[in-house]
């Protein structure tokens, strides 16, 4: 059994808690790259299919980062003016409505779960 002096305590205790704290950063920044790409590819799948260009165009993308954080974000590359439409639906020009088809409202919440979860999971 090895002894640590008690001056030295405090120096082993935080020793220990930046280690948990490393180990917890990296594996929330995992968790979050998963949900991120899980979340692009529901979508992906859900999408309302015409030409099938919308359900390509949506990418999940790095926003911001630091050495405790990141942040991604998930859109539609080049068909963003139509998410909302096609999500909410929209009046028709001659008169009368389109129903939505919801496809990303989903797939964010199945998105939170799936982060609680990989994060709960991850620092047990």
């Amino acid at each position: 059994m090895t002894g640590i002096d008690i001056d030295e305590l405090s120096k082993e205790v935080m020793k220990g808690l930046r280690e948990y704290s490393e180990l917890a950063d990296s594996e929330m920044k995992k968790a979050v790259r998963k949900t991120a790409t899980s979340v692009k590819k529901e979508i992906s799948a859900n999408a309302p299919e015409r030409t099938g260009k919308y359900a390509k165009s949506w990418t999940a993308k790095k926003t911001k980062e630091n050495s405790h954080t990141l942040e991604m974000t998930v859109h539609s590359k080049d068909r963003y003016q139509i998410a909302h439409l096609l999500e909410n639906g929209h009046a028709k020009r001659g008169g009368g409505r389109v129903s939505g088809r919801p496809h990303i409202a989903p797939a964010e919440k199945n998105g939170e779960i799936l982060l609680e979860n990989l994060i709960k999971k991850a620092l047990k």
